[in-house]
């Protein structure tokens, strides 16, 4: 008789299908203003910000569970620190890729030793790991359990000067004109309605981040292409998921969640349709966001080091 074979694990599907059971729920929680212990990012054990979709989810696990901490760690890491995980407590999987090169070799298995006639071959790989939060550890140093910092006030409908300077110096035209927000590819540029509409200044920066993500999609830009892209259809789902990643986690850098004028079951949707059709999509698009967050911020930098330059 066959034995069963357990099945193999696999990350894509878990944390595909972890996500898929959250937003069922009707919720976005990495929507919900944050902090852990001062910092608006999840941090690995020496500190290190993640990125990317381990940002991601351990943003959403850290809202959901209410950690206070904002530091991950391995088994093996905590351990390493004279600490313990208490017992009953659960992990989080979180991935990492890696690639690995190999040379083709003739068909009796056998390299002909001219490294100018071996086919380079690199292949890409994902891996999992399992992390636990320092609040679900004992035998920690302080350090690990900062102590929160207060969310500073801001007037109603009042311009955050840090966020302001960051979007302004941004190379993208953006026009401030009636009710809806959007950008426009046939003239590259965003539509937006003035912050005055916005009781929560916090969301008029969200709203202004997801919009601006999806104008680096431009070929001139980052060249993200999901195939035609209509209201509605796959290619647009996939074009709003990166779009409200790189809202988070721009907003992450600089204190504003991510926001939409819209927040309806049709909007869910979009999200549920694309992770149910394929599980390696928020891998895909978390880094895609991700680098069109990096591209928003150096725009910033750049605008605002040209604007030093013209004042000297």
């Amino acid at each position: 008789m066959a034995r069963s074979r357990t099945p193999k694990f696999d990350a894509s599907e878990v944390i595909t299908n972890e996500i898929i059971r959250i937003i069922e729920r009707g919720v976005l929680p990495w929507r919900k203003p944050w902090t852990a212990g001062g910092s608006s990012r999840p941090l690995r054990v020496g500190g290190e910000p993640y990125q990317g979709v381990n940002n991601f989810l351990l943003t959403m696990r850290t809202v959901m569970a209410g950690h206070s901490s904002p530091f991950w760690m391995t088994l093996p890491q905590a351990n390493a620190l004279d600490a313990k995980v208490r017992k009953g407590e659960k992990s989080s999987v979180v991935v990492y890729y890696g690639q690995s090169r190999t040379n083709a070799a003739d068909e009796d298995g056998r390299s002909d030793g001219d490294d100018r006639s071996e086919e380079a071959r690199i292949f890409r790989f994902q891996k999992s790991y399992r992390v636990f939060n320092a609040c679900q550890i004992e035998g920690l140093p302080d350090s690990f359990y900062p102590d929160p910092e207060p969310a500073p006030e801001h007037p109603p409908s009042e311009p955050i000067p840090h966020m302001q300077a960051f979007f302004d110096a941004i190379d993208i035209t953006t026009v401030f004109t009636g009710t809806e927000a959007y950008y426009l590819p046939p003239v590259d540029k965003v539509f937006m309605p003035p912050i005055t509409r916005f009781e929560n200044p916090r969301n008029f920066y969200g709203v202004w981040a997801h919009e601006l993500a999806h104008a680096t999609k431009a070929r001139h830009r980052l060249n993200r292409d999901y195939g035609l892209s209509r209201f509605g259809n796959t290619a647009y789902a996939r074009e709003e998921i990166v779009a409200e990643l790189t809202s988070v986690f721009l907003g992450q850098t600089l204190g504003f969640t991510a926001h939409t004028l819209e927040m309806n079951a049709a909007y869910l949707y979009n999200w549920l349709r694309v992770l149910r059709s394929d599980k390696g999509a928020i891998f895909k698009h978390a880094a895609d966001a991700q680098r069109a967050c990096d591209y928003l911020i150096a725009r910033s930098e750049a605008g605002r080091a040209g604007g030093r330059a013209e004042a000297a």
